[in-house]
């Protein structure tokens, strides 16, 4: 076992320091559920860099100029209005997929918004081009080729942020759908439009006395009588912050089965889950409906934003993922809600037969790949904009699309070379802290496990 240098023994205390703050609770009450996640999370430097954004945000608030000079809200291209963007908090490339919206039309975006917050609109830009850098080494793509990546997703972004801010309504700038979408977007959107809803019942069902009943199993805990009537006395509560246009069938609430699930996945390690059936939008047994309550968790971005305006505004985690994601999804969920369980905020939202994430696996080719950067460069760019004064919330009363485009008019030139010089350095940075980070994990060093 090689013996590490000096500077790595440092980092892994303040690995372990981090780790304690963001995670010590949860790990203590489910150590088991964190040893699948860090095992998880030990398989590749992306893997560790996606489960942990509280390292992220540590080290961007620690006014390292190599990552982005200054403390907390200051650096390049921040000031009053652009610090205080509703932003996605987890921005890597993976967390984009496919949904269906409210008004049925299967969609590519930006998904998972469990870290949304209110914060610098760059620190969604940085996370995402490092992550760009670490697929970009993972693929053996030599450093001016992930250069090329990330200009090119600096400057999509660039690009429909101009056009939202200089006359383009939202609404106007179309999604990625199966009439716009092309390349591996499109094939997310064909995969998903190949699920059904029948399909995922199947999987997690079974009819029983002419009902259907969730199957036992694949991770459900049948529930004692006790939780049982907690989780359908949350059920009720959330069904108070659905909107108007959501309850048009009340026969669509009536449940049907409730189970346990326990959260194992690199985001969700600990978190207590239930999952319920619903009758859904007609008494046919293929249109039931599940939906899950989870333990909603506390925005790594949130430790280092500490205006009292934007931590008030909520009335618990559950509350603020709902009304984030509200704010920076377009035709968001119907069935997305928040609701309390022992004292603690919960989301609530569909078990969606239709979600795709876009898959990097087979993505190889350094023009194709571009050709995706782009686009989600213009998909961040379409979500920054939504959240703001005409997105229903007080919390963002201006136009974001207009103060970023002033920000970044301000010094056109300096904007991509800002983004690329952080890729290159945090991505080594996190290649380097995946390796410590292994080293602790295997020697038995991460307290609690």
């Amino acid at each position: 076992m090689s013996v590490p240098q000096l500077g790595d023994e440092q980092r892994g205390e303040e690995i372990l320091a981090v780790f304690d703050t963001a995670f010590g609770e949860l790990l203590a009450a489910d150590p088991a559920a964190f040893r699948v996640k860090f095992r998880k999370m030990a398989a590749s430097a992306f893997a560790f860099y996606r489960g942990t954004a509280c390292l992220f945000y540590h080290d961007l608030d620690s006014g390292n100029a190599e990552w982005g000079g200054g403390r907390g809200l200051s650096g390049p291209y921040l000031d009053e209005r652009t610090s205080r963007v509703w932003i996605h908090g987890d921005l890597h490339a993976e967390n984009f997929g496919t949904y269906m919206d409210s008004g049925g039309r299967l969609v590519f975006n930006v998904n998972d918004f469990d870290e949304a917050y209110v914060g610098p609109f760059t620190w969604d830009l940085k996370r995402f081009a490092a992550s760009v850098a670490l697929i970009g080494y993972a693929k053996a793509l030599s450093d001016a080729q992930i250069t090329e990546l990330v200009t090119v997703y600096a400057a999509a972004y660039r690009e429909r942020i101009h056009a939202l801010a200089t006359g383009a309504k939202s609404d106007e700038v179309p999604p990625f759908t199966l009439d716009t979408a092309q390349g591996p977007l499109l094939d997310a959107l064909r995969d998903a439009r190949a699920l059904t809803r029948f399909g995922l019942l199947e999987s997690m069902t079974e009819i029983r006395d002419f009902e259907r009943r969730f199957a036992p199993g694949g991770g459900s805990i049948e529930l004692d009588a006790a939780t049982r009537y907690k989780v359908l006395a949350a059920f009720d509560g959330y069904l108070e912050t659905l909107p108007e246009s959501s309850l048009t069938r009340p026969d669509s609430y009536r449940v049907k089965d409730v189970v346990g699930r326990r959260g194992i996945g690199i985001g969700s390690a600990g978190l207590p889950s239930y999952n319920i059936l619903l009758e859904g939008n007609s008494d046919a047994l293929e249109n039931d409906v599940v939906i899950y309550i989870k333990q909603a968790q506390t925005p790594a971005v949130s430790r280092h934003i500490t205006d009292p305006a934007i931590r008030d505004y909520f009335q618990h985690e559950g509350h603020r993922t709902v009304i984030s994601q509200r704010a920076l999804q377009a035709h968001a969920d119907p069935w997305l809600g928040w609701t309390e369980l022992d004292g603690a905020g919960q989301l609530v939202a569909e078990v969606s037969p239709y979600a795709v994430d876009l898959e990097w696996d087979d993505i190889d080719d350094p023009e194709e790949i571009a050709e995706v950067v782009a686009d989600l460069g213009r998909a961040t760019a379409t979500m920054h904009a939504a959240a703001d004064d005409t997105s229903g919330e007080s919390l963002v009363p201006f136009s974001t699309e207009r103060a970023i485009d002033a920000a970044i008019a301000a010094d056109e030139e300096g904007f991509a070379p800002l983004l690329v010089d952080f890729a290159h350095s945090y991505g080594a940075r996190a290649r380097a802290d995946h390796q410590i980070f292994v080293d602790l994990f295997r020697n038995g060093r991460i307290p609690g496990l």
